[in-house]
């Protein structure tokens, strides 16, 4: 039983970590938007493609 619950914790763990990367990653993502003076996402996409 104790076996299954450290799994569970590690598992927690890498959740955590990896929803704080994908924050920095959406703050970084903004600012350089922001500093750009374009945030408009849709537009930005149409065109790079």
């Amino acid at each position: 039983m104790a076996r299954n619950q450290k799994k569970k914790n590690k598992t927690g763990v890498w959740l955590a970590i990896g929803a704080i990367v994908l924050i920095i990653l959406l703050v970084i993502w903004l600012t350089f938007a922001d500093l750009t003076g374009n945030t408009d996402v849709a537009a930005f996409l149409i065109k790079t493609v």
